[in-house]
């Protein structure tokens, strides 16, 4: 996250946020202690799904760092997110385009990290041809980083295992041709109705097709990536797994077309990262992710983050809108 963009109009979608103020004063007690000086200034953080508190702070000696403290009273789940993105940040490369964690606590309730402030604005939306442009070429060099080895990040497959169930679950519904037509009410939804049989059994082959041992970020959309003149910066690395090197493109490719960036069956296969890969398995990723998220757009709205499903409902149509081409 970066201090210009933390005053940037927010995306469509956000989550919930806290201020400096709403923080307990032990934590910010200890952010102070941390780095070293009082905290002088906040740049609150306006996009992302992360409750919370993200902010870039000035502190007292000049210094700014983007800070992010979370506890289970905003969300249950985000403090175990939270450590993992601790994990990964020591994990990754020193060639990732990621901005470096300076440090991180855990008091048990509050997990508290801070990374150097990457400055820059995030793509505009709808994606103009010159961000996305960039952000392909920056994809592109991510895909041939090489990861040490023995290496401590997760297999993506065993990571999504437990997320490419979403059209078996609606295959169990008593009603699908409801649950499918509420993604969406047109000619897409009647699609999936009808041809349901097939999504779950390509569903299935999906995991396989995430095998690799390429670097995958694992959540790239536009409210993770930062333009910083002709750098790129990919930032929130939580998901972060070995997998297959064309994954972050295709997974990033639905929310690009969401957000007006254009089709992404012609932006795919014109990128090196694409260069191999059978339309089959390309079919099959889709396949989990689609289930993925029409699944998950059913939900309730986890605490802290109440247009999640909005936003999973909309990349949904657009994963479906691309799988049926594939079809």
């Amino acid at each position: 996250m970066t201090a210009d963009d933390a005053q940037a109009p927010p995306l469509a979608f956000s989550g919930q946020r806290l201020d400096w103020r709403d923080l307990p004063r032990h934590v910010r007690s200890r952010i102070a202690e941390l780095a070293g000086a009082p905290v002088t200034a906040e740049i609150g953080a306006t996009t992302g799904f992360s409750p919370g508190f993200a902010a870039v702070l000035e502190f007292a000696d000049g210094r700014q760092a983007f800070v992010k403290a979370v506890s289970p009273e905003q969300n249950p789940d985000s403090p175990d997110l939270s450590r993992r993105e601790i994990r990964v940040a020591r994990a990754l490369p020193a060639e990732v385009p990621a901005p470096r964690m300076l440090w991180s606590d855990d008091d048990g309730e509050w997990v508290l990290v801070a990374f150097e402030v990457a400055h820059g604005r995030a793509p505009e939306q709808p994606w103009r041809d010159e961000d996305l442009a960039q952000v392909l070429h920056a994809l592109t060099a991510l895909a041939h980083v090489e990861l040490p080895q023995p290496c401590t990040l997760p297999r993506y497959e065993e990571e999504m295992a437990p997320a490419f169930t979403g059209w078996r679950t609606m295959l169990r519904s008593p009603d699908v041709a409801r649950i499918t037509s509420a993604v969406d009410v047109g000619e897409l939804g009647a699609w999936a109705a009808a041809h349901i049989d097939e999504l779950a059994g390509w569903e299935l082959d999906g995991l396989q097709a995430l095998a690799g041992d390429s670097l995958v970020h694992g959540d790239l959309r536009a409210d993770n990536i930062i333009l910083d003149g002709a750098h790129t910066w990919f930032i929130d690395w939580p998901h972060a797994a070995q997998g297959a090197a064309w994954v972050d493109l295709a997974f990033m490719l639905p929310s690009v077309a969401m957000q007006g960036g254009g089709d992404p069956q012609q932006i795919f296969w014109a990128h090196p990262a694409s260069e191999g890969v059978p339309p089959a398995a390309l079919r099959a990723a889709l396949a989990g992710l689609a289930g993925y998220l029409a699944a998950g757009s059913f939900a309730p709205a986890p605490l802290g983050i109440p247009n999640l499903r909005a936003f999973q409902r909309a990349q949904a149509v657009a994963a479906l809108s691309w799988l049926r081409e594939l079809s």
